[in-house]
């Protein structure tokens, strides 16, 4: 399974339900991140240093660190889902079978409802 860090902007009972699907994530409140104004830049770095992907709904502004930084250990991009088990499942599904992400962006898109 995948190794996330889940920036603020990721729903908290998304992670969960990630989690108990055998993902491995860890919040940006569980890594000193949140509420401290940490810039996405950082966030970045942060999940560079520890081999993580960014797992976010910031989709502009990573889509963009994408391009001005390609290496990374990945980026997972959601569109916005207020069913969070269904965007976990979302996630799990189209991430089957892969555990590292090196420079990948990978767009989750969830059509309205």
């Amino acid at each position: 399974m995948a190794r996330f860090l889940a920036d603020e902007n990721f729903p908290a009972a998304a992670s969960v339900r990630l989690k108990s699907l055998g993902h491995d994530v860890l919040s940006a409140q569980e890594a000193g991140l949140a509420n401290r104004s940490a810039s996405d830049s950082e966030v970045l770095a942060y999940a560079q240093a520890t081999r993580r992907a960014v797992l976010t709904q910031n989709w502009r502004h990573f889509r963009t660190l994408h391009k001005q930084h390609p290496q990374h250990a990945g980026m997972v991009l959601c569109s916005v889902d207020l069913d969070f088990d269904r965007l976990a499942r979302s996630l799990h599904q189209a991430l089957a079978g892969r555990e590292d992400l090196p420079g990948l962006l990978i767009r989750v898109y969830h059509p309205p409802r």
